[in-house]
């Protein structure tokens, strides 16, 4: 991606729902530092100054006072948000609301002034997928797609390490989650309340209301043929939903992550068979991620590389 590259590690952040994550980022070897991983609770629905509070002393933390650090942060974040200025503009997603029109990007850098000059941010689907072609599954593809299913479903497009968010090869935005299957939003069919909820409605399953994906996937294993047949439909639609696309992007590979890829088990059977349906059917390969919580570090690390005076650069 960025040739002389300074050897000083960079400090990384990845905020999510729920919790954030940082850590120093040796972008020459493209890995976390040993030792510097730090991570701290977030309440979603907390004050911008108690969400704020915890993400900065989280950084700070990794950052420690002694040791040579780049001078530039880079922050995995989910949308909506400004990444160009830095602004929060989460509304009606149920978090965050409390950085609607917050310079969370001046509060970083006071935060964490002297050794942060400058922000980076990326969306923290961007962030995964970078992570996962400079260090992880997609390593060696020039055209890739990685996803993450969990509460919903990020996306992003890589041509040679590249976001592509636009073009008629993607789709809007370059994000999956605005598709629609059969009618319906694709996360109306795809992601854990979908998963959820398509469980609600079969009571002969063998577990009980109050059963997580974690809980229904135990019970496919176990031969529950119900609970395996919620993660068949769930993920042949997706595949019919993403293959013409990833045909039209040429991608050579799928890198999949999230919290319910950890049923790989049960994700990937159904997910490739829909993947190969239809009139313009996806042959590619089909990955598993590989880095976990490093891959967004690494990714929103690397962005820190690439030259200043990009969209998503921003000084202070």
């Amino acid at each position: 991606m960025v040739e002389d590259v300074d050897l000083r590690p960079v400090p990384a952040l990845d905020i999510g729902g729920t919790h954030v994550t940082a850590a120093l980022v040796d972008v020459h070897d493209r890995l976390v530092v040993p030792g510097t991983r730090h991570e701290r609770p977030v309440r979603p629905n907390g004050t911008a100054s108690e969400i704020l509070g915890a993400v900065t002393a989280c950084a700070a933390q990794a950052i420690g006072s002694r040791r040579p650090v780049g001078d530039t942060l880079g922050v995995a974040i989910p949308g909506p948000f400004d990444y160009a200025t830095g602004i929060g503009r989460f509304a009606g997603v149920g978090k965050f609301e409390a950085l609607y029109g917050v310079d969370v990007a001046t509060a970083l850098l006071e935060g964490l002034a002297p050794r942060v000059r400058r922000v980076r941010f990326l969306n923290d689907a961007d962030a995964f997928a970078i992570g996962e072609w400079t260090a992880g599954e997609a390593r060696g593809h020039d055209r890739a797609v990685a996803i993450t299913i969990g509460t919903g479903i990020g996306s992003a497009f890589l041509d040679r390490g590249r976001v592509v968010e636009d073009g008629p090869s993607v789709p809007p935005t370059g994000r999956v989650y605005l598709l629609r299957i059969d009618g319906q939003p694709l996360e109306d069919r795809v992601s854990r309340r979908a998963i959820l909820r398509a469980a609600a409605w079969r009571p002969t399953l063998s577990v009980g209301p109050d059963a997580d994906v974690r809980e229904l996937a135990e019970a496919a294993r176990a031969g529950d043929a119900v609970a395996a047949e919620i993660f068949d439909d769930t993920f042949t639609a997706l595949g019919r939903a993403l293959g013409p696309w990833f045909t039209r992007f040429e991608a050579t590979v799928l890198v999949v992550g999230g919290a319910i890829s950890a049923s790989w088990d049960l994700v990937e059977p159904p997910l490739a068979a829909g993947l190969r349906l239809g009139a313009d059917p996806w042959s590619g390969s089909i990955r598993h991620a590989r880095l976990g919580g490093d891959a967004a570090l690494i990714g929103a690390a690397m962005a820190t590389l690439e030259p200043a005076g990009e969209p998503s650069d921003t000084p202070h």
